[in-house]
């Protein structure tokens, strides 16, 4: 019985991944919790802290399917967190009570918390590997419409041109610093968690920071440099970074909507028989990855504010703050994994009208070339009175529907300085696309 879009048996291939769901799954999470609990007999067992017996029996549990979910769900609701539950299953299941010393020295939060981390290192794995894939197909993008003219848009009003390949570098640049910025989360995050009931090991009288030392080694993840139980700037850094892609997929989204209107017609998301249809409109041909984008990203920001407060916990260990953690943190990372598999479903299948961006350039009849003009003619008259010159035609080619060639070419203060050629190549957007293919390559080779 699903009741959530991500767990949706209709919906959950739309707004997550099976990747991503397996992540934060029940099963995934609890094994990650007998994980840690056999890295920290191992190493316990090593440093002689618990009998090598011990420690081999416990390790010999640790697997899930030793584990009763149905039986861990009564324990939790019981107790009110998992972690006593899964210690209590495996201390049953050893032999000659050598189960007792499961868990030495840890508290629950410890578990809990590495566990996150664990799943976290999974998690960006999936995340900055479809970024990775959203890349290439941006870069071929921008690399193909290097130069192909498009309108530039202000305030949703054509502006001047740019390039279709320049619009998609700007995004690139964006996803690339993103994979930037999970590199360098990781080194902050993927720190492990063992420090006892109020975070300062005195459960260990000997062997404290050895144990800790060996078992953040043994998962692969760095040792802390103090207990973090209520400093949560780690887990709320996550949340920003993910919201930070998220924006970037809504940004992508948001044009390709615009740009997929019936009057506008410049690009298209992919298109198989009858992706996008109406109900009762068989023309329609709907966006639809970039709708659900939107959907899940608008979400995903409000998780990230979540995780924010999650950082204003109390005293040692909190009451409250942490669990918002365990709601939001599994559901961010499932949305941005269905934005991002939309938004390679878009980059990696779009279909580009460069016949149609030109149609829409030259639909003004010149008039999104006024500045073009206007600097063309700064030289000889002014720079400020070539705009005042300009905007007087512009609104006189508005009024009179007349091409704003003719008008500037049989206007006296203009043609005494240059003629009807000169002012053709001005009007011609090819001419006036300032540095973009520039920019597009400066991006590129960012891709490594």
């Amino acid at each position: 019985m699903a009741s959530t879009i991500i767990d949706s048996a209709i919906f959950q291939g739309i707004f997550s991944s099976d990747a991503m769901r397996q992540v934060w799954s029940d099963e995934n999470r609890t094994q990650k919790y007998l994980d840690i609990e056999r890295a920290l007999a191992v190493v316990q067992g090593r440093l002689g802290l618990i009998p090598q017996e011990a420690a081999d029996e416990i390790v010999s549990h640790c697997h899930l399917d030793q584990i009763d979910l149905v039986k861990l769900r009564a324990q939790t609701e019981r107790i009110g967190y998992p972690i006593l539950g899964v210690v209590s299953q495996l201390n049953a299941l050893c032999r000659d009570q050598l189960g007792e010393y499961c868990h030495w020295g840890a508290t629950t939060q410890d578990i809990t918390d590495t566990a996150t981390v664990l799943q976290i290192r999974e998690a960006l794995t999936l995340v900055d590997d479809e970024l990775a894939a959203i890349a290439t197909a941006m870069a071929r993008l921008a690399r193909e419409h290097r130069l192909t003219p498009v309108i530039g848009r202000s305030n949703l009003q054509q502006a001047i041109p740019v390039t279709f390949g320049y619009k998609i570098a700007g995004l690139l640049s964006a996803v690339l610093r993103h994979r930037e910025r999970i590199a360098q989360l990781r080194e902050r995050v993927l720190v492990g968690e063992f420090a006892g009931a109020a975070g300062t090991l005195a459960s260990l009288e000997s062997g404290a920071m050895e144990t800790q030392a060996g078992l953040c080694a043994e998962l692969g993840l760095a040792q802390p440099v103090i207990a973090w139980h209520t400093i949560r700037d780690n887990i709320a850094e996550v949340g920003a970074v993910l919201g930070l892609i998220g924006g970037t997929l809504g940004k992508l989204s948001m044009d390709v909507k615009l740009m997929m209107q019936t009057e506008v017609g410049e690009v298209q998301e992919p298109y198989y028989h009858g992706r996008g249809s109406s109900s009762t409109m068989p023309q329609k041909r709907n966006p639809i990855s970039s709708a659900y984008v939107h959907g899940a990203i608008s979400v995903l920001r409000q998780h990230a504010a979540a995780l924010m407060d999650a950082m204003v916990a109390d005293h040692e260990r909190s009451t409250g703050p942490w669990q918002i953690e365990w709601i939001v943190l599994p559901e961010a990372f499932c949305l941005l994994a269905g934005a991002l598999k939309q938004s390679r479903v878009i980059v990696e299948g779009l279909e580009v009208d460069a016949d149609a961006m030109m149609r829409n350039i030259e639909m003004t009849g010149g008039l999104v070339m006024s500045e073009a003009v206007m600097m063309g003619l700064g030289p000889f008259i002014g720079r400020e009175y070539a705009h005042d010159l300009v905007y007087d035609l512009c609104r006189e080619s508005l009024a009179k529907k007349a091409p704003l060639l003719d008008l500037l070419a049989a206007h006296p203060e203009i043609n005494r300085h240059v003629d009807r050629a000169a002012l053709a190549r001005m009007l011609d957007p090819a001419n006036y696309l300032g540095q973009s293919g520039v920019m597009v390559d400066r991006v590129l080779t960012r891709m490594g």
